[in-house]
C-alpha cells in the first residue's frame, strides 16, 4: 500500500519528531535527545523521505522545538 504522504516542513515540528521516533526508536532516551549535538539532529532531519525544507532555512528554535517534541514521542511510546 502506497499512501501519499504530504511534505515536511520545518514548521511541522511533531511530524519530524515522529519520524525520528520512528528510525531511532529507544535508542534516544530523553536526556540522550537532549544532548543531541543541533548539528548531527540538522543532518538527521534532512534525511526524513519527504522533508522539503532546506538546510539554510534551519535556526536554533527550530531545532529546540523538534527536540522537544522528540521527547514527547518517545514519553507517549513509553507507556
Amino acid at each position: 500500500m502506497n499512501h501519499f504522504e504530504p511534505p515536511i516542513h520545518w514548521a511541522d515540528h511533531e511530524d519530524i519528531a515522529m519520524k525520528l521516533y520512528e528510525r531511532f526508536g529507544d535508542d534516544f532516551t530523553e536526556s540522550k535527545i537532549y544532548r543531541i549535538r543541533f548539528t548531527d539532529l540538522l543532518e538527521w532531519i534532512l534525511q526524513i523521505p519527504n522533508f522539503e525544507g532546506k538546510r539554510e532555512e534551519s535556526n536554533e528554535g527550530h531545532l529546540e522545538m523538534i527536540q522537544s517534541a522528540w521527547v514527547y514521542e518517545w514519553r507517549d511510546n513509553q507507556k
